[in-house]
């Protein structure tokens, strides 16, 4: 069966244009609650129980609601956490011993997108098998239990201090940050209230940004897809390093004090390189994002390197598929397997920031190994419905700058698997073919959506 509502990380959308609206995310709590309760095996009378949080965009209030009102209606218990990130979701979801979790986020979306996305009682994404059993139920009409049945809800008044503890528990206890000066960009989202004490506690001087969220402002010029912000704010400051979020808190892009920007790729070989040293690393997963000159660097180290598709779902499933317990995106999704279930952006900049202490290396000396080939990213927006693949213009430009580029690069053709936008990656060792050739690309897409 496909997938006609769940994307690669979940449901979004615009609020208020299905399926993020009031109705259909009560249908969808709903679906799923049926689903949870069709899969558990719980003691007669017993409700299963899922934790709903959330981030700082002001539609979470009306989506938290119905949400809890569709899980009511199925029988299922709700504990809500109220704004905190994604991997929060996933670690109390299995630290309580829940049934399930859920986040209401739109991860690095502007505040009028929203989305659901759910966590299994392992603190991982479901698997595409449960997802399409929730779609499938989503077509039946909504019932309700019967009263002694329904549903309660709950608000956990600890979960952000519940979390603190995790993220700071996943730092080596012989290590401190004191004497670091972090300039921290939470992107007025859902890590907020979070990270800066994560950092504080272990000892650094932190200088936040981005942590007065009002509902609209998640995202907006701040935060690991905006990092200018964050560069500005090491450079104001005289910071030691920078650390940015994305509005969920999975995400993470760090500066230097020298104002250098690093992304995913970059921060995956720090983390990387440490482990190998440790002689605790087999092998690295990345996407088809991934640089190239990363993979070739990975592969010095003597370890493995796979590549899987563009979502962290996917490199979480290769990581479990060949037993390795690190991966990630170069858009800074990074996943340690050996502290967390799921990526988080907290966790992965205290891997960095664990390994530079322990090499005694700054962002810049850890990465003197890492040569990455020029790449050029352009996003087309398509209209609905239009098959790019199908269309003569596009496969022809596409063919050409692979025939120009040889065994020197790569071209890469994807859509998102969040908005309606076409991917256009081109790489190789020239930079001035790399930024003719995905023009060229660009424009032939343009011309065929036109």
């Amino acid at each position: 069966m496909g997938r006609r509502y769940f994307g690669t990380d979940g449901v979004r959308g615009k609020v208020g244009d299905t399926p993020i609206t009031p109705e259909f995310v009560m249908r969808l709590g709903y679906a799923a609650g049926v689903t949870l309760i069709a899969r558990e095996k719980l003691p007669m009378g017993e409700n299963p129980a899922i934790l709903i949080g959330k981030d700082t965009r002001i539609s979470g209030y009306m989506l938290e609601a119905a949400l809890e009102a569709g899980f009511a209606a199925a029988g299922v218990d709700v504990m809500l956490a109220g704004p905190i990130p994604t991997p929060a979701v996933a670690y109390l979801t299995r630290a309580l011993r829940l049934q399930a979790g859920v986040v209401i986020s739109a991860s690095h979306n502007p505040f009028y997108d929203n989305g659901i996305k759910f966590f299994s009682a392992q603190g991982a994404k479901l698997p595409d098998a449960v997802e399409e059993e929730i779609e499938a139920r989503l077509e039946e009409p909504m019932g309700c239990v019967e009263s002694v049945r329904l549903g309660r809800a709950r608000r956990i008044g600890d979960a952000a201090g519940r979390y603190i503890e995790f993220c700071k528990s996943t730092f080596p206890n012989e290590l401190d940050l004191r004497g670091l000066k972090i300039a921290l960009d939470c992107a007025h989202g859902a890590a907020y209230h979070i990270a800066p004490n994560v950092f504080h506690e272990l000892g650094a001087e932190v200088f936040p940004v981005g942590v007065e969220p009002n509902g609209l402002n998640i995202n907006d010029g701040v935060g690991a897809t905006r990092p200018e912000n964050l560069r500005q704010a090491v450079l104001a400051q005289g910071a030691d390093i920078g650390i940015a979020l994305d509005g969920d808190g999975d995400r993470l892009i760090m500066v230097d004090r020298g104002g250098e920007i690093y992304d995913g790729d970059k921060l995956l070989y720090v983390i990387a390189s440490a482990r190998r040293e440790e002689g605790r690393l087999d092998g690295v997963v990345g996407t088809l994002m991934s640089n190239l000159g990363f993979e070739h660097a990975v592969k010095r180290l003597g370890v493995g390197f796979a590549r899987a598709k563009v979502g962290d779902r996917y490199v979480l499933e290769t990581l479990h598929e060949r037993g390795w317990k690190l991966g990630g995106e170069n858009s800074g999704h990074i996943i340690c397997l050996d502290r967390h279930t799921t990526g988080d952006g907290i966790v992965s900049a205290l891997q960095v920031l664990a390994a530079l202490r322990q090499r005694g290396l700054t962002l810049n000396g850890a990465c003197s190994d890492l040569v990455f080939y020029p790449q050029k990213l352009i996003n087309i927006r398509l209209p609905s419905g239009f098959d790019w693949q199908a269309d003569m213009g596009i496969r022809s430009a596409k063919e050409a700058a692979e025939d120009a580029l040889g065994d020197q690069g790569r071209v890469l053709l994807r859509p998102s698997g969040t908005e309606p936008l076409l991917r256009v990656m081109v790489e190789g060792r020239d930079g001035m073919l790399v930024e003719q050739l995905a023009r060229e690309i660009a424009e032939a897409v343009e011309a065929a959506v036109v």
